[in-house]
């Protein structure tokens, strides 16, 4: 699979000279085992089969289920993603401990994943054992897995904090022994790149079998040394969506992805355009937030505020766009702000209706813009068209519902439930609906006057408090998507939470209505 390229290739002041790189990248992808342990995280079955859906529909070639031998509810999970999901290979994990690798046997899974610590500080400190018998398992474990027709990858736990000869001799065993893989793990994340690379270049050459690199992240570097380790040769990448994992989390999938695509000119079997869905799922299900400042699929990751970067990126995406929006399932924001320039001002008022401004009411807007942004205050789609209205003395478009009241009764043994009158078009019109929370039933109750909005979906939904104590002023920032995959985003700020979200909410269903009228 490949993505385009905003620039050409021949830009990059990149060399691949001397680099050992394989033919293709392989991606093996540890959300459901690796990814779970990250503390307070816990998948049902059901949702473990789900992300697992959508790690084959993303092009992953090989997904680690889980630890069957954890407990009764994650072996249940490993059989049952192995079960569902057979497009692509399934790997159970195990230590070199037949009870383990049995509970994957068991599982009915492609691969058993085994592994062992090798670091001096682990054997003697961890496991309790010499190198002699530590080897000594190794090697039977991996028989025992061949015995049964299966696929084995061999993992050296803390392997670049291990004696490289005792490593070697250790991957010897395994090769040996019948091993399919052989993977070096950097488990708590002390390498770094340089090092990675020259030693990964000393395994490659006595390793014949595939060989998979797991880094950790807890010195931010993961991704890098993963990179450098296929640099130097490894055939096969150990990831997770979002980077979440233990500590600081394991290697994140979607900047290692890119950059094999895009800057390494690998081919790998990720379908990008999936990437920004699938780490929405992950995120949702184990409740682990992504920075808005993540590369590829956070929030801002094409988010333009300063006046120099809008006024090109409008001209040409390629000057501060290294990857398109739309390759990896993202869009393009051009944010309105402290930092603003007339050419997002302009962009923003056509969104909301206004086109015919001079050049001398737009610089007064802006002006206008950057003064209350400068004052710490977030500037919403109602201050850019009031400041409008007042400069240019024109009026932005009309919204087709307005809120007129609604109220809202929820308890601890109440069904939440809301009543809305609302002015839709020149009528007035009330409805009622009941939902999850107070939100969802103001929602519910809107839905039931205008009907299915346009086939709109709430796409995101963010809260924050913009000053302290309980009567805090609470931010909401909402976006919802159209059948055409648009977003239409709006915000707004209210004492109270439940009538921020609506407010917010009712703005971005004008806003979409608008366009999709508009576009028809």
């Amino acid at each position: 699979m490949r993505v385009s390229k905003s620039h050409p290739s021949n830009t990059l002041n990149i060399s691949l000279e001397g680099m050992n790189l394989p033919k293709k990248v392989f991606i093996y992808d540890c959300t459901l085992r690796d990814g779970e342990q990250t503390p307070g995280v816990a998948l049902t079955i059901k949702e473990k089969v789900t992300i697992a859906e959508q790690l084959a529909k993303l092009g992953v070639d090989t997904i680690e289920a889980g630890f069957p031998v954890n407990s009764r509810d994650e072996k249940e999970a490993v059989r049952q993603v192995a079960k569902e999901v057979t497009q692509v290979p399934v790997s159970g994990l195990a230590r070199v401990v037949r009870e383990d690798i049995d509970a994957c046997i068991d599982c009915d899974v492609d691969i058993v994943h085994v592994f062992v610590s090798t670091s001096d500080v682990h054997l003697e400190h961890q496991m309790r054992k010499s190198r002699e018998k530590v080897l000594e398992a190794a090697v039977e474990s991996v028989e025992y897995v061949k015995q049964h027709g299966i696929k084995c990858q061999f993992s050296a736990m803390d392997a670049t904090r291990s004696d490289i000869n005792y490593l070697l001799e250790v991957f010897k065993g395994v090769e040996d022994a019948g091993v399919d893989a052989i993977d070096v793990a950097d488990t708590v994340g002390l390498m770094i790149p340089s090092a990675m690379q020259t030693f990964m270049s000393r395994i490659r050459k006595s390793v014949g079998v595939q060989l998979d690199v797991h880094c950790h992240n807890d010195y931010g570097m993961g991704v890098a040394n993963t990179l450098a380790a296929v640099e130097a040769g490894a055939d096969e990448v150990h990831v997770t969506i979002n980077g979440i994992g233990e500590r600081a989390g394991n290697t994140a999938l979607e900047p290692v992805v890119l950059a094999l695509m895009t800057i390494y000119n690998k081919d790998v079997n990720i379908n990008p355009k999936y990437l920004t869905e699938t780490s929405q799922l992950v995120e949702r299900y184990t409740g682990i937030s992504v920075s808005p400042c993540t590369p590829i699929i956070g929030g801002h990751a094409f988010a333009h505020e300063s006046g120099i970067h809008v006024h090109a990126i409008i001209r040409e995406a390629s000057t501060f766009e290294p990857i398109k929006p739309e390759d990896v399932g993202q869009r393009r924001r051009l944010v309105i702000g402290k930092h603003t320039g007339k050419a997002s001002v302009k962009n923003a008022l056509v969104e909301l209706g206004v086109a015919n401004v001079t050049e001398e009411e737009l610089s007064e807007i802006t002006t206008r813009v950057k003064d209350l942004a400068g004052q710490n205050k977030m500037v919403t789609d109602i201050d850019l068209l009031a400041i409008a209205e007042d400069v240019a003395k024109t009026k932005a478009f009309k919204p087709y519902i307005e809120l007129k009241e609604f109220v809202v009764i929820s308890g601890k043994a109440i069904t939440p439930s809301a009543l809305v009158r609302m002015k839709v078009g020149e009528f007035e019109k009330v409805g009622q609906g009941t939902g999850v929370g107070p939100f969802d039933a103001a929602a519910n109750a809107i839905e039931e006057i205008v009907g299915p909005i346009a086939h709109l979906r709430l796409k995101e939904y963010n809260l924050k408090a913009l000053t302290g104590g309980t009567d805090s002023l609470g931010a909401v920032k909402i976006a919802v998507e159209d059948r055409h995959r648009n977003s239409f985003e709006a915000e707004a700020i209210h004492q109270d939470i439940v009538m921020a979200s609506v407010n917010a909410f009712i703005q971005a269903l004008n806003k979409a209505m608008y366009a999709n009228n508009k576009t028809g």
